[in-house]
This record gives structure tokens, C-alpha cells and sequence, in this order.
């Protein structure tokens, strides 16, 4: 089975995209609330709110990365809130080479010099992945949400 080639998800690439990050959720068993129209408005623009990458034609592989910075570490790092990887090509390597496409594209655009994504407890496949890759698992953290309701009351605030 022949590598696929990784690319930028550019604008005619939201719906492969888009269809991508569904299937991730409904792996998942999450909701999906972003279209292809809200995947574009991230992904397009003089600042970007996120990068998309895709595998293959289909496609067989999807990534969604987004730029941030850890005063801890002193440096840019690479967040990844979506990696999909397709039945067929799950232990095949993709997985790891997205991520790895990804720290290059971060390492270049703004200095990155880390990845940090979030993975569910329950989900043993994606931690046993992730632990052949050499990730940390920093049990210190806890992920935290504001949305909704509390997220537009706090924007309210002076």
C-alpha cells in the first residue's frame, strides 16, 4: 500500500475535510457542529485560526492543527484538536506522519517546538499510539471549557 501524499486542505478542500472531521466525531461518538463553511473561515484568512491537512484522495487521513505559545516551555508549540486516520490505513503509519507533517509545518511558519493535543481517557487505541510516539501525559492538566451561555457573559465583562 503506497504512502499517501499530505497536503494543505485549501479552500476547494473544506468538504473532504469537513466529511473527514465527521467521520473522526462520529468515531468518536461526538457531536459536529462545524460545516465546511466554518472549517474555511478557520482556516483562510491573514491569521488562521487553524490549519487543515489531508491524505490521500477520499480522504484517508485528516489533520487540524492551530498555533499556540507555553510560557512554561518558551516557546511556539503545535495544538491538534482532530487527527482521523481511515480503518484501512490505521497502523500503517499515517497517523504518525500527519503529526509529524504537522511539527514541520508549525517548526516552520511560527518556531514550534512542541505538540500538545487532548485524547479521551476511555480511548486506549489513541493512548497506546501516543505513547509509542514518545507524548508525555501530563497528568497535572485538566482540561477545562467555557462555551455557551458562560462564554458570551464573560466576553460581557468590562
Amino acid at each position: 500500500m503506497d504512502a499517501p501524499a499530505i497536503r494543505p486542505a485549501g479552500p476547494g478542500d473544506m468538504p473532504a475535510l469537513h466529511r473527514a472531521l465527521c467521520r473522526l466525531s462520529d468515531d468518536l461518538g461526538d457531536a459536529h457542529r462545524a460545516d465546511a463553511a466554518a472549517l474555511d473561515r478557520a482556516c483562510s484568512g491573514p491569521a488562521p485560526a487553524a490549519y487543515g491537512f489531508l491524505a490521500g484522495p477520499g480522504p484517508e487521513g485528516a489533520v487540524l492543527a492551530s498555533p499556540l505559545f507555553s510560557t512554561t516551555r518558551g516557546v511556539a508549540g503545535v495544538y491538534v484538536s482532530d487527527l482521523w486516520v481511515a480503518d484501512g490505513r490505521r497502523g500503517t503509519g499515517l497517523g504518525r506522519r500527519l503529526l509529524a507533517h504537522v511539527a514541520r509545518f508549525g517548526a516552520g511558519r511560527w518556531g514550534a517546538g512542541f505538540l500538545k493535543l487532548s485524547v479521551y481517557a476511555e480511548n486506549a487505541d489513541a493512548l497506546a499510539f501516543y505513547d509509542r510516539l514518545g507524548f508525555d501525559r501530563a497528568d497535572r492538566d485538566r482540561t477545562l471549557l467555557l462555551g455557551g451561555d458562560a462564554f458570551d457573559t464573560l466576553m460581557r465583562d468590562p
